[in-house]
């Protein structure tokens, strides 16, 4: 499900579609392209089971398959809803992660959904335009969103019929109607429940039911070919579990966790009990937890309930300072520290937040610079970061990570590991297992670290009393509680600054070096994007080569797998935006990617997906402070 843009209600529709094929009895799946948490949430909520991620930047083209396989497993119909544009990419390569590429890679058909409230017969040259751009890309049929009348819609059919492509439904003014709550909630009302978010899928599935073609619909997906290939299974990626079964909590609600749903399966599968705990309503961790995570897919907008929250933030300060591993991303890192806009946090560590006035938004090829225990030491992996609060300091003594073009961001201290970049780790199902074993061995507690921050104190209760070992209040920076000291050689001593007008063309102190550009660099002066230098090392490698968090799945192909259900979207091959063994072509953080051959479309029209050689991301002198990666996103 696509668009020629964003605003044409092809989210609405998505979720509509869902919602009225279960409606019918059908096994559903619903899958979102790119890294949004929310629009998956409402997808998996439509469906009746957890809405699903595609990202080729995240988790690497040559996953794609392989994870949709798995989602889709005993569906069926799968709705996959593209991210902007049928063509656009948040990147600038389109050809990698675009909405076309992911459709090309599973040769999964396409609906266009068109807001025609203004249009004529020009909409037949849209169209037109559309289904032949790129000869990889099947155009199965256009859905009319907010058609004026029925002259309107006559008019719109007849322009459409004279280039031979399906009408699947009209929608009129006022059809689909405005009920998904605001985004500024994101997840959380998928994620409790909430009868605002129940009432709206129905709506938007009784509206679709009446206005859609479901038939014409059904079989169109039952039009995609088999799926080949192997699918992507946790057991399989994370390896033998441990022997101990022990208690992860994941931070989540009832309907959905606060990240990709790849997270929970990874550490089942690795020998982890999940336990869900909800940091804004729990007031206490899981009994017997002894890993905390807490991901990327927590809004920013609850910062009030989750500084309400004192019970809770008093036991995640005491569960960090007694050693116990804490993964913390997105908001979870303001959330560690002292306060977010004035508001008291969990003083884990000795950072404040303030809520800016841009969004910050982009991928990231990230490098960590030391061990912890999340990655070990120059490990490489991507993530995605979307966030208005800003942290000061960015980064500790140990930063959790560094990228090119921009300073270090976020902190490594005992084990705790946080910092505003998501990841999604099926790219690196070695973090599970890593996670896991630390939870095993117990606490870390090195002799010459003290706390950043005091044990912060509940509300209108007695001062908690300090782990053995860590002095009390004293005269210093101010807390919670009270001053307290800034210990040499933790999370916050010594500011970092926010942004550097020149940064270092050499490599960021403990960051494994490159060959070639990444994010910031320009392409005539090495590979384009994240390609790996061949002397950087590598995550899960042989020890000589080095580690890279998420090594490309092994072999050039995929083995045939039979049984797959009608609506499953296939690949035979690499496909658009898969990586091939050789060749040249497009470069990307998991291989090169070959550009597709020439004109191949009866009319002879470009196709999509040619290389552009110049830079992707902008000159190399700019701070990460305003990535020329980030794009600003609309409220």
């Amino acid at each position: 499900m696509s668009a020629p843009s964003s605003g044409h209600g092809k989210t609405a529709i998505a979720v509509g579609l869902l919602a009225a094929m279960a409606a019918r009895g059908l096994s559903t799946a619903g899958f979102k392209v790119g890294p949004d948490h929310t629009d998956a949430a409402y997808l998996g909520l439509a469906a009746g089971r957890p809405g699903r991620n595609l990202d080729p930047r995240l988790v690497g083209a040559q996953r794609v398959a392989p994870l949709f396989g798995h989602g889709a497993s005993g569906a069926q119909l799968s709705v996959i809803e593209g991210a902007m544009g049928l063509f656009d990419s948040l990147t600038g390569q389109p050809e990698i992660d675009g909405t076309a590429a992911v459709a090309a890679a599973l040769r999964a058909p396409v609906a266009l959904v068109v807001d025609v409230a203004a249009m004529g017969h020009s909409l037949a040259a849209l169209v037109h335009g559309f289904r032949m751009f790129d000869e990889m890309v099947h155009l199965g049929g256009v859905i009319l969103n907010r058609v004026a009348s029925p002259r309107h819609e006559q008019m719109l059919r007849s322009a459409l019929d004279d280039i031979g492509m399906p009408v699947l439904g009209a929608l009129r003014r006022g059809d689909l109607p405005n009920v998904l709550p605001s985004r500024a909630h994101g997840l959380v009302p998928v994620a409790h429940r909430t009868v605002e978010a129940g009432r709206a899928v129905r709506r938007l599935g009784e509206a679709v039911a009446q206005a859609l073609d479901l038939d014409r619909l059904m079989a169109l997906a039952n039009s995609a070919p088999p799926l080949p290939g192997p699918l992507w299974t946790p057991s399989e990626a994370a390896g033998e579990p441990v022997e101990s079964r022990v208690v992860v909590a994941l931070a989540g609600g009832p309907g959905a966790p606060y990240t990709y749903v790849e997270t929970a399966e990874l550490l089942t599968a690795a020998g982890a009990e999940v336990v869900i705990v909800d940091p804004l309503r729990d007031e206490s961790l899981p009994p017997g937890t002894r890993a905390l995570i807490v991901g990327s897919g927590l809004p920013e907008g609850y910062a009030e309930e989750l500084s309400a929250n004192h019970r809770l933030c008093a036991e995640v300060a005491r569960f960090a300072r007694d050693g116990w591993p804490v993964i913390a991303e997105g908001v979870a890192l303001p959330w560690l520290g002292r306060e977010l806009d004035g508001r008291p946090m969990c003083g884990v560590l000795d950072i404040s937040g303030a809520t800016g006035e841009q969004t910050v938004a982009g991928y990231r090829e990230a490098t960590a610079p030391g061990s912890s225990v999340l990655a070990p030491a120059g490990a490489r992996i991507t993530g995605y970061k979307q966030h208005r609060a800003v942290v000061s300091p960015r980064a500790g003594t140990a930063p959790a990570w560094t990228w090119s073009g921009g300073n270090p961001e976020g902190f490594v201290w005992r084990q705790v590991h946080a910092s505003q970049l998501g990841l999604h780790w099926a790219a690196a199902p070695e973090i599970a297992k890593r996670l896991v074993a630390a939870a095993v061995a117990g606490p870390s507690m090195p002799s010459t670290l003290t706390p950043p921050m005091p044990v912060p104190q509940m509300s209108g209760g007695p001062a908690q009393p300090a782990p053995s070992g860590v002095p009390g209040p004293a005269q210093g920076i101010p807390g919670p509680s009270g001053p307290v000291p800034v210990p040499v050689g933790v999370p916050g001593n010594g500011p970092v600054p926010e942004s550097d007008p020149t940064p270092t063309t050499g490599p960021v102190p403990g960051m494994v070096p490159f060959d070639g550009s990444v994010e910031g660099g320009s392409p005539a002066h090495g590979p384009v994007h994240g390609m790996p230098a061949a002397a950087g090392p590598m995550f899960g490698m042989p020890p000589a080569a080095g580690p890279v968090l998420g090594a490309p799945l092994a072999g050039s192909g995929m083995a045939p797998v039979n049984g797959q259900g009608p609506g499953m979207a296939p690949t035979n091959g690499p496909g658009a935006g898969m990586a091939p063994s050789n060749g040249p072509g497009v470069f990307s953080p998991n291989g090169p990617i070959s550009p597709r051959p020439g004109s191949g479309t009866p009319n002879s029209g470009p196709v999509h997906g040619t290389h552009n050689p110049g830079p992707s991301h902008g000159p190399g002198d700019v701070s990460d402070i305003h990535p020329t990666s980030d794009l600003p996103i609309p409220s």
